[in-house]
């Protein structure tokens, strides 16, 4: 099979971007065929797998040209990616898709407004909930941390160091009546005021180099921690970069570099 391809990263939180403007190239996109893309020995090697597709070709009445349907490494399903939107909307830019400044795109958390700040790109991630407080577990230890939904489902733990959260190499555990679907768990140190440092355990992906919608949940747990009442402003390092998230009571806004790095036409045959 003969396809077009394109694979970007925003702060080394990467992707593999599949162009089917009509649908008629993947069809239903099978989760395997996914999961075999972003293998990092056997396929090309990525956190997830983004379709750019029309809303029409999917039957959606959305004010939004585009649908970024966008798949974890597992090939399951995920509702947003704050990273991963934009990338996308790098892609349309640099293919003409779009015309800027200013653009929605649609995603399966709804639609999302994006917009160029210099090099970089920033996103209206929309509004954001907390429930209480819950546990994750890493290795033998244990922190409480705060349930907090930006899109995606997040429990955020503020640690002394990033190295206490071990390896990662197994998903943290958590309160399965809390996050019945999985959770994203992001470990945090505070560095300085508004300034903290993530590392992040994707569900589905693992830990990966950085997370958008983890960024925003970090910078809100981080907030409402300082008992900010207004618009704040936090820098979030990552292990790939650092983002920007302004927390506001009602949205987040999360502004980073996204960029993409090839692109070409594969044949598979896997």
């Amino acid at each position: 099979m003969e396809f077009a391809w394109f694979k970007g990263h925003g702060t080394e939180n990467d992707f593999v971007l599949l162009p089917d403007h009509d649908g008629t190239v993947h069809g239903d996109l099978d989760p395997a065929f996914v999961a075999a893309l972003c293998d990092r020995r056997r396929g090309i090697g990525a956190d997830g797998v983004m379709r750019v597709i029309r809303c029409t070709a999917l039957g959606h009445n959305s004010p939004a040209e585009w649908f970024m349907d966008y798949r974890n490494a597992d090939g399951s399903l995920s509702q947003m990616c704050g990273n991963g939107i934009r990338v996308f909307a790098r892609h349309l830019l640099e293919q003409g898709l779009v015309e800027g400044p200013e653009f929605p795109i649609d995603t399966r958390d709804g639609l999302k407004f994006l917009s160029v700040v210099g090099d970089e790109l920033s996103v209206d991630m929309g509004a954001w909930t907390t429930g209480g407080h819950t546990k994750v577990s890493a290795d033998d230890r244990t922190w409480e941390a705060l349930e907090v939904h930006t899109g995606n489902p997040h429990a955020v733990a503020f640690v002394d160091s990033l190295a206490d959260a071990g390896a990662l190499t197994e998903p943290p555990r958590h309160d399965e009546a809390v996050f019945p679907e999985g959770v994203n768990v992001e470990f945090v140190q505070r560095l300085a005021p508004q300034h903290v440092a993530m590392r992040v355990h994707e569900r589905g992906s693992g830990e990966t180099r950085s997370c958008g919608t983890g960024a925003c949940a970090t910078a809100i747990a981080t907030a409402k921690a300082d008992r900010q009442s207004g618009p704040a402003t936090y820098r979030v390092d990552v292990p790939g970069g650092t983002l920007h998230v302004t927390v506001s009571p009602d949205r987040t806004v999360l502004t980073g570099p996204a960029v993409i790095v090839a692109g070409g036409t594969m044949e598979w045959s896997a």
